[in-house]
């Protein structure tokens, strides 16, 4: 038997930081959007992925086929408007601001 083993229940001192994805704020932005498009019949499917320099919320017009866009936001951004980016299945940005909501709010999906 190990005696190293512990249960921690509501550890106070958090070792993963909430920096490391999208506060619920963003994603809430970034939902109501997905579900906007899917009404209408523009995506069906999205994946997150997670690293420790950004997080992204790629969309999908089927699930078997690449992404369409990816949603992205910077942790750390040499450049203030490059927090939240938007880009494409190779990774060219498309668009880019400092605010998420003027992002998703001022992108016209079907002319990227």
């Amino acid at each position: 038997m190990n005696n190293n083993l512990r249960l921690v229940i509501n550890n106070v001192n958090k070792q993963i930081e909430d920096k490391h994805f999208f506060e619920k704020d963003e994603l809430k932005i970034i939902l109501d959007l997905y579900a906007k498009m899917v009404s209408e019949g523009s995506w069906r499917d999205y994946g997150l992925s997670i690293s420790s320099k950004q997080v992204g919320f790629s969309v999908f017009k089927n699930a078997a086929d690449n992404a369409l866009y990816k949603i992205c936001k910077n942790f750390k951004p040499k450049n203030k408007n490059l927090k939240y980016l938007i880009t494409d299945t190779n990774g060219k940005i498309l668009k880019n601001s400092y605010d998420l909501n003027i992002l998703l709010k001022n992108t016209i999906w079907k002319k990227l």
